[in-house]
Parts: structure tokens; C-alpha cells; sequence
């Protein structure tokens, strides 16, 4: 039970960091955090960069995967 809920957790973040690369591509919209903002918690950057890299990761991979699928065409 507890790993069907911690799975479920997982897969909703890669979810919503994949919707936040979408926002990224489509608006040019980025994150606006400051390195000098967690200067007591260093590693505080780089696991929002890991995180955001996930969510282009998986972006990029969908993307692929549709365009190569007879069900999705692209329209202009």
C-alpha cells in the first residue's frame, strides 16, 4: 500500500514537471530562483534543475513517441 502511494506521488511530480517544461517551451517562461537565496541549503538548486531536467526528459520522449504514432498528425 505504501509503495501503490509513493508510486503514485512520483509519477504525479514527473506529471507536473513535465507540464512546467511544456509552460517553458511553449512561453519562454523560467523559473526565477536566485543561487543566493539558499545559500544554507546549496543543494536546493540542483535538485530543482534535476527536477525540471526530468520533466524536459520526458517532454522530449513524448514527444518523439507522438510524432511517430499513425493516431497523432501535426497541424499548423
Amino acid at each position: 500500500m505504501v509503495v501503490g502511494r509513493l508510486a503514485h506521488y512520483a509519477f504525479d511530480a514527473v506529471i507536473i514537471s513535465a507540464f512546467l517544461a511544456g509552460v517553458r517551451r511553449s512561453t519562454g517562461l523560467t523559473p526565477s530562483i536566485k543561487p543566493d537565496q539558499f545559500t544554507e541549503t546549496p543543494g536546493v538548486k540542483k535538485w530543482i534543475d534535476n527536477y525540471l531536467w526530468v520533466g524536459e526528459t520526458v517532454m522530449d520522449q513524448s514527444v518523439a513517441f507522438f510524432a511517430s504514432s499513425s493516431y497523432f498528425e501535426r497541424k499548423r
